[in-house]
């Protein structure tokens, strides 16, 4: 079964990382705000069948209906802004570069969580350096200037954080189907708003881009999040965050297969550096996150 479990979350990585191919040709039709309303309505909708499947069983004391819609707004906002980010950001960056940059976020959730007076270990600050100085040689140039998609795309990560976090606690106290459905729904509203306001928005370029939205909405939010959910109950926290991490890789490996992107070779070492980094960022305090496996799911952003 443990096999099985891990194929399903290299699978999951696999979807989340051509993700970004679905992401970035979907925005030839549309703008990146109302891209990101149909994929997210696209992606509860698509929840709705798992979750009524799931209706009678019972994995927790719940919390209050104002607990809940609590949890949900922010997470959904929270999740709103690392999307929105990372969607606008792509317009400026390739899909590879986004993988890798919006992956430092393993690296950023337990510097949040040091801020919060969790422990973390000498491994997770060694994992931070490396994936440091592999940001900069991914996306710094000699002048020291970042690029802007890049910089969007890195601020939309330390949102995909703060995600990570929220949802780490408010799926202690609540369903995290229910949960997601319902901050999928809150960002896919939001985004709405925004492309109303600021984008064109009509049936045409929702006919143009079918294809990424299926992808993006159907399979990329909903089916992926679905097997992530069923695998994690058979791997502890640590090993599926290391399997996941390699989204970034097949995020490269898609965009050089499907858009032709190729990185340079100073781009490379900065792959490899901020790579090595994740994993280094997964390896401390194995016993702890059993630990808190046996009382609780994992969740992470959605790509």
């Amino acid at each position: 079964m443990l096999l099985k479990a891990n194929l399903l979350l290299l699978l999951t990585a696999l979807i989340w990382g051509f993700g970004f191919i679905a992401q970035r040709v979907g925005m030839d039709h549309m703008g990146p705000y109302f891209f990101n309303a149909l994929r997210f309505f696209l992606g509860a909708v698509s929840l709705l069948p798992v979750c009524w499947l799931l209706r009678n069983k019972k994995t927790k004391a719940g919390p209050s209906r104002k607990q809940f819609w609590i949890f949900g707004g922010v997470a959904g906002f929270a999740l709103f802004c690392g999307a929105a980010l990372q969607q606008v950001g792509l317009q400026y960056t390739t899909a590879g570069k986004a993988g890798f940059i919006t992956g430092l976020y393993l690296v950023i959730v337990p510097i949040i969580g040091f801020c919060l007076r969790q422990r973390i270990g000498w491994f997770t600050v060694l994992g931070a350096f490396l994936a440091t100085v592999g940001l900069y040689f991914l996306s710094v140039t000699e002048g020291f200037v970042i690029g802007h998609g890049d910089s969007l795309v890195l601020i939309g990560a330390l949102f995909w954080a703060i995600h990570v976090q929220i949802v780490g606690y408010a799926s202690k106290k609540t369903d995290p189907l229910q949960l997601a459905v319902v901050q999928y729904a809150i960002c896919a509203s939001l985004n709405f708003v925004l492309a109303l306001l600021l984008e064109d928005v009509g049936i045409v370029p929702m006919v143009a881009a079918f294809g990424p939205i299926l992808y993006a909405g159907l399979v990329s939010v909903g089916i992926a999040y679905t097997l992530q959910i069923v695998a994690q109950q058979h791997v502890d926290p640590s090993r599926a965050a290391i399997l996941l991490s390699l989204e970034a890789v097949f995020a490269v490996f898609a965009g050089w297969l499907m858009l032709d992107e190729v990185l340079s070779t100073r781009e490379t070492y900065g792959c490899i550096l901020m790579f090595a980094g994740m994993l280094l960022s997964q390896l401390p305090d194995r016993k702890k996150n059993r630990e808190d496996f046996s009382k609780s799911g994992d969740d992470r952003p959605l790509s």
